[in-house]
């Protein structure tokens, strides 16, 4: 609702009924123009203000019944004298009820003591759409839809009157019968009741007059006579029409014509899919009774049609009578069919089903578009979100436990999943499940309930390392860089490596293990020196630039519960204080939204390039004063490059590498990338720490697809039945990834989309600017023996070693220089070696896979 300006134009909902008082002057709109009843009912003209509402205009001037004489003075016009004479009766007919004995009254209630409420901004709904125009959902407390009274078919406007107030364009607003019937009544102790003319309908409305008295009734009559000063007879009707209940929830004649016949009231006469005289006339049939009670059964033809029928003759009749319709138009009168009610209609589809969690993170994003609660509340938005169907539907069938397909079906109850879907190349969240109740908690988002902000999140672990990694990769780090497993942190402490026995570690080589292999085991420990060597800060910057807003300190004594931090409005200044963040972020320790970490993860899916996610891809509206559909957003699909494109290649290429291992390959081999991570659960009484949180990320080039798994309300001990390891803990390699490779099938097969890959990898780095490991010494050589130098030749026979104990090379024997086989000796580094792909790795205090 716009704020009135006067003079000049003005909305009347910019007007409350305790602003400027009634008999203030100002401005000098003429009285039949057209006013503005506020960005919610609609247009009911231009450019009056509700505030001016009992301004005195010159009665000579557009005043309903025909032009006057302008000048100064007393208007002395035949229907100015029919007006003052109207007052005068009405005012009499109030002292009148007075002096019979109706003290409700009180003594002083005269004409100018009643103030002229300004016209209601009707709530509407908002309707909400799927990216396919389909509804999603209708917001609101009332199914209307407000449309401005130009707009609006007259053979509708018409049928109303015909229906409620034939007399309605020649009367000055008062049933002058009904009051004295009332009046009457009340003095001989009838009912209170008496018909009223739509201007007292209205002004009843207006004013919020529900009580049945003779007090309400006399209110009404005198406010019904200022709204007939204020406005013409087209605005009053338009404001009508906007307000009036139709049945079956439906409240304003556009909702109703959409319900009952699937058309608009503003498509003109002769068009096709207009409203027909017939139409009409159900329509307007209905105001006088929607709904049944104890002693009608109403109009609602859907309900009573009889009596519909017997209504709708009646309101024909009168259409024809005053000339509305022709007697042809009449004579070939038939009843129109009408829409049944169903029971799968969309008044609230998303009403207690996972899709309803979309509309919180709906109404996030139109608060920061500038559209108020209260804008919302008033309705008439129409948003169409970025949600597919067939997404959102993969999505809930693979995340879902209530779903038979899904690998939570099964689990405890105290298990949850999060699935996110998001278009890497606009940053249009696709398909969003944050749980199955839509009222509950939020695992995607963690938005409130009423979408004012942020309320928790899950720590990632180890896919977080696509931050560090693109941290590093921008520092000039290499994939072959050597890092050394033994090597303690500062404290003395070792740094744990997703449970792996360190013996193993890198093909049983811990001190000298390549960076590549580490990021597809997933050991911790090189991160950790990154984040050392280049600094924390950088890491999380990264982070942030590839859409983390929200992370959680762990909780100490300064924060016991952690400390949420916004990441975009702190730096490095913050994130080093003591007690904020440590070098364990390199591998996810402190917790994230895990919306977005599946924004970080699609600029990674991406190549480097950042758009940020959202639900909205328009929002429209009907302007109030002109009618005219107008766009309030204009969605940004724009991304911005924040990593280095060959850099990015060759990071893709490793997590290529990883759905190898985890045996995660997609349906018709399609290409895909990915990065598992659990983080530890420990309750601090059992000496085994299982696992938590466990995600599985990554995605194809048309969908960057988020998966976590963790505790329901609060954190539980996860388990995998299907899991290896002694404890049968759960990994992200387990369930999320099964989640993940089901949600991705699905929606390839649904959408049929074409194969797509990611782009060839690129080696880029310098291996010898990181790493602390030793880098191993390779063999000599033959062809460049260094006995040459001293006139020896290199192919001397020292014998064959079948396997003894000395303390040879990396095979182990004691062949000399040149020397003969090697068969596996048991010297240092001798032996066989296990393949690490193959091995079963374990959550330890630092998470991992």
């Amino acid at each position: 609702m716009g704020a009135a300006s006067v003079p000049g134009r003005a909305s009347v909902g910019s007007a409350s009924v305790g602003g400027p008082p009634v008999g203030g002057t100002t401005g000098s709109a003429r009285v039949g123009a057209r006013a503005s009843v506020g960005a919610g009912t609609g247009s009911v003209g231009a450019r009056a203000s509700v505030a001016r509402a009992a301004v005195r205009p010159n009665p000579g001037l557009d005043a309903p019944g025909g032009p006057g004489t302008p000048g100064n003075g007393k208007d002395k016009s035949k229907a100015a004298k029919r007006r003052r004479r109207t007052n005068i009766l009405t005012a009499a007919a109030a002292v009148v009820v007075i002096l019979l004995g109706a003290g409700v009254v009180g003594g002083t209630y005269f004409f100018d003591d009643v103030a002229l409420p300004p016209p209601k901004s009707e709530d509407q709904s908002n309707v909400i759409k799927y990216a396919n125009g389909a509804v999603l959902a209708n917001m609101g407390e009332q199914n209307r839809t407000v449309v401005p009274e130009e707009k609006i078919n007259k053979v509708v406007e018409h049928a109303v009157a015909a229906a409620e107030d034939k007399n309605f364009y020649s009367h000055h607003g008062i049933d002058m019968k009904g009051i004295v019937r009332a009046a009457w009544n009340n003095f001989t102790g009838g009912a209170t009741q008496g018909a009223s003319t739509i201007t007292q309908q209205y002004a009843r409305h207006a004013a919020d007059l529900k009580a049945i008295s003779i007090n309400r009734k006399l209110r009404e009559a005198v406010i019904a006579r200022k709204l007939e000063s204020q406005y013409n007879k087209d605005q009053i009707m338009g404001m009508y029409l906007n307000y009036i209940d139709l049945g079956e929830g439906r409240y304003g004649i556009e909702a109703a014509a959409q319900g009952y016949f699937g058309k608009s009231v503003t498509t003109p006469a002769g068009q096709k899919n207009a409203i027909t005289p017939y139409e009409a006339a159900v329509l307007a049939s209905i105001i006088k009774q929607p709904y049944p009670n104890a002693a009608h059964k109403g109009f609602d033809p859907n309900y009573n049609l009889p009596a519909a029928k017997e209504r709708w003759e009646y309101t024909m009749k009168n259409m024809l009578e005053m000339g509305w319709i022709t007697p042809e138009v009449y004579n070939a009168r038939k009843y129109p069919a009408v829409r049944k009610p169903s029971a799968t209609a969309c008044k609230t589809c998303a009403a207690n089903k996972p899709v309803g969690m979309i509309l919180r993170h709906v109404k996030a994003e139109l608060a920061q578009m500038g559209i108020s609660e209260a804008e919302f509340e008033q309705g008439g938005l129409t948003v169409t979100t970025t949600i597919d169907p067939e997404v959102q539907k993969a999505a809930e069938e693979a995340g879902s436990a209530t779903s038979k397909d899904s690998p939570m079906h099964g689990l405890p109850k105290s298990y949850q999943a999060a699935v996110i879907g998001i278009d890497p190349n606009t940053g249009r969240v696709l398909g969003y499940f944050g749980g199955d109740n839509p009222n509950g908690t939020d695992y995607g988002g963690y938005m409130a309930g009423d979408g004012s902000g942020i309320v928790g999140g899950q720590s990632p672990g180890s896919t977080f390392k696509i931050y560090t990694l693109a941290a590093g990769l921008q520092e000039d780090l290499s994939f072959d860089s050597i890092w050394d497993s033994t090597k303690l942190r500062p404290n003395g402490k070792p740094i744990n490596n997703a449970g792996a026995d360190p013996g193993t570690i890198c093909k049983n080589k811990p001190k000298n293990c390549d960076l590549e292999t580490a990021t597809i085991k997933s050991y911790n420990f090189p991160f950790y020196w990154i984040a050392d060597t280049i600094g924390r800060s950088k890491v999380i910057a990264a982070a942030k630039a590839a859409g983390i807003k929200h992370m959680y300190t762990d909780g100490n004594k300064q924060f016991p519960n952690g400390k949420l931090v916004d990441l975009t409005k702190t730096d490095k200044s913050t994130w080093e204080k003591l007690g904020y963040f440590d070098n364990e972020v390199a591998f996810g320790q402190y917790r994230v939204v895990p919306l977005e970490h599946a924004e970080g993860v699609a600029t990674i899916v991406s190549g480097g390039v950042h758009h940020n996610a959202h639900f909205i891809r328009q929002v429209k509206r009907v302007n109030p004063e002109d009618g005219k559909v107008e766009v309030i957003n204009a969605e940004k699909t724009a991304g911005t490059r924040v990593f280095d494109a060959d850099k990015m290649a060759n990071l893709q290429g490793v997590m290529k590498k990883i759905v190898q291992v985890d045996n995660r390959d997609l349906r018709n081999g399609r290409e895909s990338i990915a990065k598992s991570g659990t983080w530890e659960y420990n309750d601090g009484k059992d000496k085994h720490t299982g696992s938590g949180d466990c995600w599985f990320v990554g995605g194809i080039p048309q969908l960057a697809a988020t998966v976590w798994v963790g505790g329901k309300n609060n954190k539980v001990e996860l388990h995998d039945p299907n899991s290896s390891s002694r404890f049968k803990d759960m990994f992200g390699a387990g369930v999320p990834s099964r989640i993940w490779r089901q949600f991705l099938d699905s929606v390839t097969k649904a959408l049929e989309w074409k194969q797509a890959d990611f782009p060839q990898r690129v080696n880029t780095g310098d291996p010898e600017k990181f790493g602390n490991g030793i880098k191993p010494v390779e063999p000599p050589n033959p062809g460049n023996c260094a006995l040459t130098l001293i006139g020896l030749t290199c192919d001397g026979n020292g014998g064959n070693n079948n396997g003894g104990n000395g303390p040879g090379g990396p095979g182990g024997g004691n062949g000399g220089p040149g020397g003969g086989n090697n068969n596996g000796g048991n010297g240092p580094g001798g032996g066989n070696v296990t393949n690490p792909f193959n091995q079963e790795t374990t959550a330890g205090a630092d998470g991992g896979d």
